[in-house]
């Protein structure tokens, strides 16, 4: 993984939370009722978007893999991802 385009990091970001929410089966709406519980308040509509445009910020990030309980990042994970939209 080296510095390539922005948009390929912004599609791992997009990627990784979408993955994460999935195995967990959280739905927006329960992403943000769970932010909230930490004193975040982000709408439902606005985490779809700024997910789905991989543009949030680093403390955005933390708090979303923090409230699905990611244990780890899982580097590999991350790696393939942007091998995969690299090969596109």
């Amino acid at each position: 993984m080296g510095g390539n385009s922005t948009l390929q990091w912004r599609t791992v970001v997009q990627r990784l939370i979408k993955t994460e929410m999935s195995r967990r089966d959280v739905r927006y709406q329960e992403l943000s009722e769970r932010l909230a519980a930490v004193g975040t308040q982000q709408s439902a509509d606005n985490l779809r978007n700024k997910v789905n445009k991989g543009i949030l910020g680093a403390d955005l990030l933390l708090q979303i893999l923090s409230v699905l309980q990611v244990k780890n990042v899982n580097m590999q994970e991350l790696e393939d991802i942007f091998t995969d939209i690299q090969g596109r």
